[in-house]
């Protein structure tokens, strides 16, 4: 009998070792930044001045009238009112954006990329901007999906952005 509860306690050390291993996984290093279009270039560093001011409808400006947001842990945001209230008291801060991926083809486009804030070395999160050529020529952002790199909290929530 206490063969066994030295075995079952060596056991559970293990998988918890085992378990512990896995949950922090070795830091990758990041993508390197790829160069814009001027077009698209203005759609990044746009953002970045309209968030750093705290301008809920300069941002939602640059979207699309049926534009998207998709933030993580909400509910979909959908249209340019429905935008500048979402952002409106949530825009603010020194962000920093880079684009990882970038395409367009005729009216639609995308670009991939990574954001931070201020001085902090390296990237908080990542972000998918799918684009829309305006009628003016213009792109324009037709949804944007960010999310955190911050490892998740415990229960599978991750820290706000």
């Amino acid at each position: 009998m206490r063969l066994t509860a030295i075995l079952t306690s060596l056991l559970v050390i293990a998988l918890a070792g085992e378990s512990q291993a896995q949950a922090t996984p070795a830091p990758r290093p990041e993508l390197p930044s790829v160069e814009l279009s001027p077009e698209l270039d203005r759609v990044l560093r746009d953002y970045e001045s309209a968030w750093r001011r705290g301008d809920a409808a300069g941002l939602a400006a640059l979207f699309a009238e049926d534009g998207f947001v998709l933030q993580g842990g909400r509910a979909p945001i959908r249209g340019r009112a429905a935008i500048e209230a979402a952002y409106a008291g949530q825009a603010g801060g020194p962000l920093r954006l880079r684009a990882l991926a970038a395409a367009t083809a005729d009216t639609v486009g995308y670009i991939i990329g990574a954001y931070g804030y201020g001085d902090a070395p390296g990237d908080q999160g990542k972000f998918t901007l799918t684009l829309r050529r305006g009628p003016d020529g213009r792109w324009l952002i037709f949804s944007d999906m960010d999310n955190s790199s911050r490892p998740a909290r415990q229960g599978g929530a991750a820290p706000p952005s």
